[in-house]
């Protein structure tokens, strides 16, 4: 990628390679992002029936522990699960549509728009990332405090 000055601002300068990258990335994150939506709708759906679900599960003695804990905690957990996986989908989305009106017709403010959504969708991941890792040393924290106590 070369670099060009013009009115002291260095401008990029996309090969026609790069433009094929972005408008091939483009189309997978098109791809991932309906995949994504479908799997959102699905999560919810399975939030929606998973009280008829305990219900009917109750009456069988193995699963009755389960059924107790109430189905509002697995509603709120599919849910969440479901929000969780909507947002980058819905992130992935904009980021394929933007990019793919740069690449077709040039525009800077739709590359720029879809390098946002990017950033956006990494940021998301990392966060979700920290978060994940912060549960597991907690619980690992937790785990070992659990068990010095019972040994003792």
């Amino acid at each position: 990628m070369g670099q060009e000055e013009e009115d002291g601002a260095i401008r990029l300068i996309i090969t026609e390679d790069v433009r094929s990258y972005i408008y091939e990335t483009a189309k997978w994150t098109k791809f991932l992002s309906i995949v994504g939506f479908i799997l959102t709708g699905m999560m919810a759906m399975i939030a929606l029936s998973v009280g008829s679900v305990m219900d009917s599960m109750s009456e069988i003695p193995a699963y009755s522990g389960l059924a107790a804990m109430g189905s509002g905690v697995f509603i709120f957990f599919y849910l969440l699960l479901a929000l969780v996986y909507f947002y980058p989908s819905y992130l992935m989305y904009k980021f394929s549509s933007a990019a793919k009106l740069a690449v077709l017709y040039g525009s800077q403010e739709s590359l720029s728009e879809a390098m946002s959504k990017m950033k956006s969708i990494f940021k998301f991941w990392g966060i979700l990332t920290i978060v994940f890792i912060s549960l597991y040393v907690l619980m690992i924290v937790l785990f070992s405090i659990g068990a010095g106590i019972a040994a003792a």
